[in-house]
């Protein structure tokens, strides 16, 4: 993952990050599956309010799909983005976010499912810590494009 090494969160604070998403997860009776955490703070070292934590369980190019669980704790924000070429579908497994989509807001719980089409700006906040299922097209570097021009490569990433 060092594509994303300028976004990403190192030192203390990501063990204690990490430590804190670990103690969450067994308090949902939750598993893991065995990848490396990536947790993000997007270029901005605001980890805790704007950030997320990626398990990525695929990303088979070649194949044409992804696959990654994103945990946001409670406050913390996808900041808002919008990819040229991934759909993705979002589906809340643990907890509550407030999930923006274009102009739209709305409150997605356990349960809930959204798909997100090519070029549709979104982000999400957690309501309390959550845990959201990412099912897409594969994740590549350069289809990243986030409002805030501070993130990644004026914007991209």
């Amino acid at each position: 993952m060092s594509a994303y090494l300028d976004v990403e969160l190192l030192g203390q604070e990501r063990e204690e990050a990490l430590d804190a998403i670990a103690r969450q997860i067994a308090a949902w009776g939750l598993t893991m599956p065995s990848v490396p955490p990536l947790p993000l703070h997007f270029g901005l070292h605001r980890f805790r309010e704007v950030g997320e934590t990626e398990f990525w369980i695929a990303n088979e190019k070649t194949l044409g799909y992804c696959g990654k669980f994103l945990f946001v704790f409670d406050g913390q924000t996808c900041p808002f983005h919008y990819h040229t070429m991934k759909h993705e579908t979002f589906f809340v497994l643990k907890g509550s976010i407030r999930m923006k989509m274009g102009e739209d807001e709305r409150i997605m719980r356990e349960g809930d499912l959204v798909a997100m089409p090519p070029g549709t700006g979104h982000s999400f906040t957690g309501i309390g810590p959550a845990l959201v299922l990412e099912v897409s097209m594969p994740s590549i570097t350069q289809d990243n494009f986030f409002a805030d021009k501070q993130i990644g490569n004026d914007g991209v990433i």
